[in-house]
């Protein structure tokens, strides 16, 4: 595989999975990280994390409302926290793999691209 840039990535649309492939390997999910930028791959290698803290509540819920509206139309749907109510974090990982795919990094890419109004 062959890694994309950020741009690449945003360009590409996810591709359902129903399993039977295997998660992308370690070094190709680094190779992939490194081109989202703020997002980290977990300890375990199966999940991308980024955290933001935003300006207030409803900073945090118009920020989770774009990237639902944007997973829905890729048809990858990411884990969304929000913890004291304006530290955002989002999770992606492809659960029927079972790891990470590209998936994973495209959406994360275009997650990047999204309007935030962060804590100032």
């Amino acid at each position: 595989m062959t890694p994309s840039t950020s741009e690449q990535l945003t360009k590409k649309r996810c591709l359902p999975c129903e399993g039977g492939v295997p998660p992308l390997t370690s070094d190709e999910a680094i190779a992939l990280a490194l081109q989202v930028e703020g997002w980290s791959i977990t300890p375990d290698g199966k999940l991308i994390r980024r955290e933001w803290t935003v300006k207030n509540f409803m900073a945090a819920i118009d920020f989770f409302n774009k990237v639902a509206a944007l997973a829905e139309d890729d048809g990858h749907h990411p884990d969304l926290h929000l913890v004291g109510y304006r530290k955002v974090a989002i999770e992606l990982t492809t659960h029927a793999i079972g790891g990470l795919s590209e998936n994973d990094f495209i959406l994360a890419a275009k997650i990047n691209q999204l309007p935030i109004d962060l804590k100032g």
